[in-house]
């Protein structure tokens, strides 16, 4: 019996010392990043902003920065081509600038996201044009998400995208977003854009997009996206209607 033992304990003394000397020389977890920039670049098929062609029903290319800190502060600037301020009759605005920043936190399960956001149509000459405003205008906005679905809130206090007497308009954004698996996600959406003193430019809006991460920072979508906004307000010069349903694809890069 002693004889069995006492090899027993040696070997047991010493596993016991091996599992010690190994956590003590484990690397430690990393540390979290006091801060991330995070850069991006893409192009889509039509840039579609609230279920509305912001391109002409053209393709568009963006980008944008975003500075992130480990509090839940974060920054950021996104620009993309568009058309519709100079499809509207005004010689100049053939670029958006989004400029914003808020805080992001939770509450138990609950996360929330609240900011401003400040749409920035760079040297813009809408205002000239009869029957319009400058276009450049500011939202708060705020946001919570339980498990796959959020609920965000968007509230104009300035004029809307260059609409006269229209401050005070609101926009209620439902979605959710599903992990298929293998990179692949599914995210259904339906919008609601209220047009303060505007009946005509008030709409619903819907949209069902596939993402996949392809690696490496690369990122494609298609989606499906549509409205029910009147030809009568949103067209093109060519008579189009800039909130029919139509299949966006778009590709992108973050670094």
């Amino acid at each position: 019996m002693k004889k069995i033992l006492v090899p027993s304990l040696i070997a047991l003394a010493i596993g016991s010392l091996s599992s010690v000397a190994q956590a003590q020389t484990a690397p430690a977890p990393a540390a979290e990043p006091e801060s991330t920039l995070a850069f991006n670049a893409g192009v889509v098929s039509d840039y579609r902003y609230r279920g509305i062609s912001q391109s002409r029903l053209n393709p568009a290319l963006q980008g944008g920065v975003d500075y992130t800190d480990k509090s839940g502060f974060y920054v950021g600037a996104w620009g993309s081509s568009i058309k519709w301020i100079k499809d509207a009759g005004a010689s100049a605005g053939a670029v958006e600038i989004d400029l914003y920043g808020g805080y992001k936190g939770t509450a138990g399960d609950v996360a929330y996201d609240v900011g401003y956001l400040r749409y920035q149509y760079a040297g813009n000459k809408l205002g000239k044009v009869a029957g319009f405003g400058n276009a450049n205008t500011d939202e708060v906005y705020g946001a919570v998400t339980l498990g796959a679905f959020t609920a965000k809130y968007s509230h104009a206090f300035s004029n809307l995208f260059g609409n006269l007497n229209s401050k005070g308009s609101y926009y209620l954004d439902l979605s959710a977003t599903f992990d298929l698996g293998d990179g692949y996600s599914l995210v259904p959406h339906v919008g609601y854009q209220k047009v303060a003193n505007t009946p005509d430019a008030t709409y619903t809006d819907y949209a069902l997009t596939l993402g996949k991460d392809l690696g490496n920072g690369l990122s494609a979508t298609a989606a499906v996206i549509g409205t029910n906004a009147k030809k009568s307000f949103y067209y093109t010069p060519a008579g189009k209607a800039t909130g029919d349903a139509g299949l966006v694809v778009g590709l992108k890069y973050t670094f």
